[in-house]
């Protein structure tokens, strides 16, 4: 049963397991209007999409002229890399494809990997993030108390992407990151993951061991990663997916008739781990379903209704047996004892702020290119 303070909104599903959340006169909540607002402002499925994602390819190709590749894919498995994997070929592009193993890749997700990229004749190169220090990463995330206990594999896949790309003259890093799927995540619930100076705090109070092998990115790299700095040529994240017609339903049916393909499940799942924390440490730690921000996103974007996400979330998180699976391989790859992971969920619950971080330095750096757009410096 809802407590008396609970409220949903009433245009897409974000509720007040948000904290932070606001509602205006209508009940529509700051997430969905936000999400709308960046939609209308960024999302291009039309012909000014289609002639900037033209003018793309081509620089990409100008910038790729006597290198062996032009760019370069980050391949997960998922299903927004996969369509833009599968989409590069189309566009004529010479991608170097990547793909990070962190550990926790889902045997679907790894095979789809090798599908598409056997069908599109294209060489994958992978990196295998050292399994130790990524487990002792992790277990040291636990004892954080933090909510986002993805930040030590998404930091290694964009640390490994980003210097792979820098070190091999690659100007730009195509991303499926897109807002039709993911324009709603709240702040109060997950903090970025590039933030290598909370990563080393964490790790260095609760760690046992040295990361001496593990990728991270400075915070010069973050500033250029996010601001494009006109001076300073780097390594240029581009979406591609903004730019033309997306609907992830759409992809994964011709990836799988193109391709065979499979569908690994809910957003996110290529990565078993990740689909233990949000379908299950998540809702028991902090009370919060992250299917929320997921289906909201595809509201705000008008790819599903009120009505059917409202359903979708009358779904259980987790079938029985495939959450005893799961939590069985979780715990044994972390090398912990029902009683330790008691203890784990039972630690108190922390904000981002409550280590150091770079949060206050990255808004100064948007900040000042804000600033350096307004007087014509920067584009």
């Amino acid at each position: 049963m809802q407590n008396s303070t609970y409220r949903i909104c009433t245009r897409c599903v974000m509720d007040t397991s948000d904290p932070e959340i606001t509602f205006d006169a209508q009940g529509h909540c700051n997430h969905c209007t936000e999400a709308i607002r960046r939609l209308e402002q960024s999302y291009m499925p039309d012909a000014r999409g289609q002639e900037k994602l033209e003018k793309l390819i081509e620089e990409m190709r100008r910038a790729g002229k006597g290198k062996e590749y032009d760019c370069l894919i980050g391949l997960s498995g998922g299903v927004d890399s996969s369509w833009l994997t599968y989409k590069s070929r189309e566009w004529g592009l010479r991608p170097l494809v990547f793909h990070v193993d962190a550990g926790w890749d889902s045997p679907i997700a790894a095979q789809n990997v090798q599908r598409l990229v056997r069908h599109l004749g294209y060489e994958l190169h992978t990196f295998t993030v050292d399994w130790e220090e990524m487990r002792d990463l992790q277990r040291a995330y636990l004892q954080s108390g933090l909510s986002n206990q993805d930040v030590p594999q998404d930091h290694a896949f964009f640390a490994v992407l980003f210097h792979t790309a820098a070190r091999m003259g690659l100007r730009y890093w195509l991303s499926g990151f897109n807002l039709v799927t993911e324009s709603i995540l709240p702040r109060a619930w997950e903090y970025m993951a590039m933030d290598s100076r909370q990563l080393k705090a964490i790790h260095g109070q609760f760690g046992q061991r040295p990361l001496r092998n593990f990728p991270t990115l400075s915070f010069w790299d973050c500033c250029k990663f996010y601001n494009d700095i006109p001076f300073f040529p780097t390594v240029k994240a581009v979406t591609p997916l903004h730019w033309m017609p997306y609907s992830a339903d759409e992809a994964r049916s011709v990836l799988h008739r193109e391709v065979g393909w499979e569908n690994y499940g809910r957003k996110h799942s290529e990565s078993i781990f990740t689909k233990f924390f949000q379908n299950y440490y998540q809702p028991t730690k902090f009370g919060f379903d992250k299917r929320r921000a997921h289906l909201s996103s595809l509201i705000a974007s008008g790819q599903m209704t009120r009505a059917e996400a409202l359903a979708q979330l009358e779904e259980p998180l987790y079938d029985p047996e495939e959450f005893r699976a799961d939590k069985a391989l979780v715990l044994d790859r972390l090398g912990l004892t029902e009683a330790e992971w008691d203890r784990l969920l039972a630690l108190p619950n922390h904000s981002f702020r409550d280590y150091p971080n770079w949060s206050g330095m990255l808004n100064a750096a948007r900040n000042l290119k804000i600033f350096l757009r307004r007087i014509g410096i920067v584009k």
